[in-house]
């Protein structure tokens, strides 16, 4: 494909869409993951039993087409409902449409830096993640391809998956090297809380025995004194490392952490990271020994290939938070990425369905805890044609 013949953008469009898909988290009531949570809002009463009571639902599931001179079209699913289409569409939109396809490293850092006044984290970077993975699949579908081949080629022959639920026992049936917790009482919840934090740890090693690997994910709930009384408390019950247990703004307070937990006990963050420049804080402060950029948070494949490149450089491992197929096309290119996360998103994690069902058609998922990515052209796949998406925004 020459420069002459390489493809144009045409058009850049902005959708929104409620219910599951890339907003997991927007789930009907009875969903283990809005049952009693520990989160940074634990602290009031009020807002213990679900997330969703102070809004951890409100954003939906925002969708990124890109459409080529061609007739190719790209998109991708990501958080950021309306706000993350107006961005899109208001903004973003000017550095994409008359571009090549081939020019995502020009186009990401224009967007970066067009909305840098303003954005640098968060619900900008959540639009700019989803443009990015929207002209990635947009890449594939133009040269035929799917996104791993664009990346350089797999690196082994299928994903090895952990589980993240409230059934760690279950997903060991399932096939699953692991499974990880979400933490459910906070440190407002006081020492009873800390007791049944670890009790419900130890009933879950004594079912899945001494090789499966547990963890707890915290999300940002913690101070560094209630996580390192958990950590230790957890040794003995084989705990393999702890998540995202402090505000992620919280670097010094990672540090500590990372010295006070027992030897071999792994911390993990990153989650609610974004940019190089977030984690090269997170790696030159010592701040954990796993990250866990989300790809469709952190400014995309664009920004992963070098989030990971740094890592790799620090000895450390990215292991990407739950995306589905556009962390699995970016997972098995990489060597210090050894195994993927799944989110059982079934209500009562108790069977393997597709994680942002029903958003996405053709989304593949683990058999036996594994699976081997389609080599279908781009991310491989299709937009649900049932799923009511809106256009709020237009330009």
């Amino acid at each position: 494909m020459s420069a002459s013949t390489t493809p144009i953008i045409r058009q850049v469009r902005a959708f929104t869409v409620r219910g599951g898909g890339a907003d997991y988290h927007d789930q009907a009531g009875g969903h283990w993951i809005d049952d009693h949570i520990a989160t940074p809002m634990s602290k009031y009463p009020e807002y213990r039993q679900s997330r969703q009571t102070f809004g951890l639902n409100v954003l939906g599931t925002l969708v990124v087409e890109i459409e080529a001179s061609d007739g190719s079209i790209g998109f991708a699913v990501t958080t950021g409902g309306d706000i993350g289409a107006w961005i899109v569409e208001k903004h973003l939109a000017r550095f994409i449409e008359g571009q090549r396809v081939t020019d995502i490293e020009k186009m990401w850092d224009q967007m970066f830096n067009g909305s840098l006044f303003y954005g640098r984290k968060g619900i900008v970077l959540n639009a700019i993640s989803g443009v990015d993975l929207a002209l990635w699949d947009l890449l594939g579908k133009v040269r035929g391809e799917p996104v791993f081949h664009l990346l350089g080629g797999p690196v082994r022959d299928e994903l090895q998956f952990y589980a993240t639920g409230a059934r760690p026992d279950l997903a060991k049936q399932m096939g699953f090297i692991g499974g990880k917790l979400p933490l459910r009482h906070a440190p407002a919840e006081g020492e009873e809380g800390l007791r049944k934090n670890l009790a419900l740890l130890a009933d879950m090693r004594e079912r899945v025995g001494p090789d499966f690997w547990l963890m707890y994910d915290c999300w940002m709930s913690l101070d560094v004194n209630y996580a390192t009384r958990l950590a230790l408390g957890a040794q003995e019950l084989g705990l393999k490392w702890i998540e995202e247990a402090l505000p992620p703004d919280d670097y010094w307070g990672y540090a500590e952490l990372r010295r006070n937990v027992p030897k071999g006990m792994l911390v993990t963050t990153g989650e609610h990271e974004a940019t190089r420049w977030g984690f090269r804080m997170l790696l030159d402060m010592g701040c954990c020994d796993i990250l866990q950029p989300d790809v469709g948070w952190c400014g995309g494949i664009t920004e992963l290939v070098k989030i990971s490149a740094l890592a790799d450089a620090h000895n450390a491992l990215v292991v990407p938070h739950g995306s589905s197929v556009y962390s699995y096309h970016f997972v098995v290119t990489r060597h210090n990425s050894p195994f993927a996360e799944f989110l059982m998103m079934a209500p009562k994690a108790d069977e393997v369905v597709p994680m942002f069902n029903p958003l996405l058609l053709d989304e593949p998922v683990p058999v036996n805890g594994r699976l081997k990515v389609p080599d279908r052209p781009g991310f491989g796949v299709r937009l649900n044609p049932d799923c009511a998406l809106s256009r709020p925004h237009t330009h």
